[in-house]
């Protein structure tokens, strides 16, 4: 049986000729979709609604869905719901490298948690110069993972997998097989710019783990200064309490100074991102840390409905839900009321990462030290197929959800920087000393705490072994370097205002 779609108000939706019923009001006589066709369905109408980019691409135009048939034909174009959710996005290589789609939404949500299938080594891949020959160097292990009680530690090399050479064309198929759980590399050392095999192998198997991003958390006490220092991994709700915690610790030892570890930090909500920023400052309580720039037909109606939506403000308290609007986590945020921070980043710090930089920098001196950060400068929403693209009433014969691409963030001064931000003090890890982290004599450390004291950087510039830059292990995994908000009252509120089922 077709269904009618009863237009409530002039709305941004689906602007579709229709017939008028009996009492005056539009009918809008829409296509009858099919399972065949389903989540084809609900990949279009939600990247039609949301997706930043929608006006870019000529499929997404409102007007595909005038004529029901060609509608239903060109969903039925393509069977395959991954291939269609690609034919559908804006220049995947040079703008939209982040938008993807799963077909199993409960993992997605066990990482939006920090839960994912882990053996614990958190390794970049690096190819040699002029080779597509690549190999891995371990940047840190997990805490009470397979690898936490192995012979394997950070600063190890590996170029062979399972017995055989990483390259360019496999690497992805030996370490990121998702029907393998386990395998076993044969590590290696460099010496004199040279990787050489130490003979030593390690078998590690994935398990789900459970990730806390707070890393690490010291104060060091130098010549007058107390510097405290977070090395932070992943901006994950379920473990704000946990940063601010670390913060309070921090706060409690007096500390003068503030050092935030984000060399590998690929991003996470945007919430939490707003909380750490309040935490670092306090000064700032009800002041604009970013504003949000939806696709223009949503842009104007939140600006005109719900203008206070697009502005995210410095607060002075954790509220956490859960998608019940139930709270599962209330207290106050613990402030450091500084007027300047010290910022670790590298080609790994992307999304929230640069949001911290980006919202902080109106308001505080922002100092960043290491390597230009990735530029990933928008935020993602989770869109289930269901009547309001929300987790209730999700379509029970498939698991598909997206995570397009719906907002770019920008700060008070409406300013962003999508190339990257680059460091005020430069300085790249040396795979031949990586050093310990947490240690006061890790290079990347050790060179900001130096700025802080007034010394100048005593570690060279120069790089030994050339070698580009591949991947890292947080890459491969399902949140990859993604930014992402919750929006349960947006989707709610569009929802609610295009139509009534009938």
């Amino acid at each position: 049986m077709k269904k009618f779609l009863v237009l409530t108000v002039l709305f941004i939706g689906l602007l579709i000729p229709a017939a008028c019923s009996d009492d005056g009001e539009e009918q809008i006589e829409i296509p009858e979709v099919t399972e065949e066709i389903e989540i084809q369905d609900f990949i279009w109408q939600g990247l039609n609604l949301f997706y930043l980019w929608q006006e870019s691409v000529p499929k997404l135009d409102d007007s595909k869905i005038k004529d029901q048939t060609a509608y239903v034909n060109f969903l039925k174009s393509n069977p395959n719901p991954d291939d269609f959710f690609e034919s559908l996005i804006y220049n995947r290589e040079t703008v939209d490298k982040w938008s993807w789609i799963v077909d199993d939404y409960i993992e997605l949500e066990n990482s939006f948690a920090g839960v994912s299938k882990s053996n614990g080594v958190d390794f970049g891949l690096v190819r040699f110069s002029g080779s597509n020959d690549i190999f891995g160097y371990v940047r840190l292990i997990l805490p009470d993972s397979d690898a936490s009680d192995k012979n394997i530690k950070r600063g190890d090399i590996f170029t062979t997998v399972n017995g055989q050479t990483l390259t360019i064309s496999n690497y992805r198929n030996l370490l990121f097989n998702s029907d393998v759980d386990t395998y076993t590399l044969d590590l290696s050392e460099i010496i004199n710019n040279t990787v050489s095999p130490t003979g030593v192998s390690v078998t590690l198997t994935k398990f789900e783990y459970t990730e806390n991003p707070v890393f690490i958390t010291k104060t060091f006490e130098e010549d007058g200064h107390k510097i405290g220092y977070i090395m932070y991994n992943s901006f994950t709700s379920n473990f704000d309490k946990q940063l601010n915690s670390a913060i309070l610790q921090l706060k409690t030892e007096g500390i003068t100074d503030l050092i935030l570890d984000f060399r590998y930090n690929g991003g996470g909500s945007v919430q939490t991102a707003i909380y750490l920023a309040s935490m670092i400052t306090g000064q700032f309580k009800g002041e604009l840390f970013t504003q949000e720039q939806w696709n223009s037909k949503l842009q104007k109606e939140i600006g005109n409905s719900h203008p206070d939506w697009l502005f995210n403000n410095f607060v002075d308290e954790i509220v956490n839900k859960d998608r019940n609007d139930n709270i599962i986590l209330q207290e106050p945020i613990n402030s450091l009321n500084l007027n300047k921070v010290h910022i670790i980043i590298t080609g790994g710090s992307a999304s929230a990462s640069e949001l911290i930089i980006n919202g902080l920098n109106p308001y505080l001196n922002v100092i960043k030290v290491g390597t230009k950060s990735s530029g990933k400068y928008t935020a993602s929403i989770t869109l289930y197929d269901s009547s309001d693209f929300g987790r209730d009433g999700a379509n029970p014969r498939h698991k598909y959800a997206m995570q397009p691409i719906v907002l770019e963030e920008v700060n008070k001064l409406g300013e962003n920087d999508k190339d990257g931000f680059d460091p005020d003090i430069l300085l790249e890890e040396d795979l031949a000393n990586l050093g310990e982290l947490g240690e006061d004599d890790e290079p990347l450390l050790r060179t900001t705490m130096n700025d802080i004291l007034g010394i100048a950087p005593k570690f060279s510039q120069t790089k030994g072994m050339e070698y580009e830059t591949i991947s890292n292990s947080r890459l491969h995994t399902i949140l990859k370097d993604n930014m992402f908000v919750e929006k349960e009252e947006v989707r709610k509120m569009f929802y609610n205002k295009r139509f009534e089922l009938e």
